[in-house]
């Protein structure tokens, strides 16, 4: 009864020709979660947003930390070495407020040391990436107000 309007606020997140992405899982139902926990993500996020702005948000390429090796007879194993390995994304996106654009643009991000330093989600699957996406929304979503 007491939430904040911001508990409800929702990004409309698509992932775009996502068979064609340099690194996402293989397997549907992984590449089914991943596309959940990022859109789960971005909408925890969006709630930072002034009230009444959506934020839209297309994947254009999605490059996952690590590198991920098959195993016999068990799952897939995603192994990250602090190498070449570290996570990139190419998106677009805008926020709208009342139909209208309010802001836009194009980024492409990338983490080299995501192995270095602390990471609040470092328990969590795609926790690299998660924060990766707070440091392009604190910078450049949220600078645009």
């Amino acid at each position: 009864m007491f939430a904040s309007a911001s508990a409800f606020a929702a990004a409309s997140v698509t992932f775009v020709d996502i068979g064609k992405m340099t690194d996402v899982p293989h397997d549907f139902q992984k590449r089914e979660d991943m596309q959940f926990l990022f859109r789960e993500h971005l909408n925890f996020l969006s709630g930072k947003l002034p009230p009444g702005q959506v934020l839209i948000v297309d994947f254009l390429d999605i490059d996952l930390a690590g590198d991920e090796f098959p195993r016999v007879a068990l799952r897939d194993i995603r192994v990250l070495k602090g190498q070449a390995d570290w996570p990139r994304m190419h998106l677009r996106y805008r926020i709208e407020q009342d139909g209208k654009v309010v802001g836009s643009g194009e980024s492409r991000l990338s983490d080299p040391g995501y192995l270095m330093g602390a990471n609040r989600y470092d328990r969590d699957l795609y926790g690299h990436e998660k924060q990766m996406l707070d440091e392009w929304f604190r910078k450049e979503v949220l600078q645009q107000h």
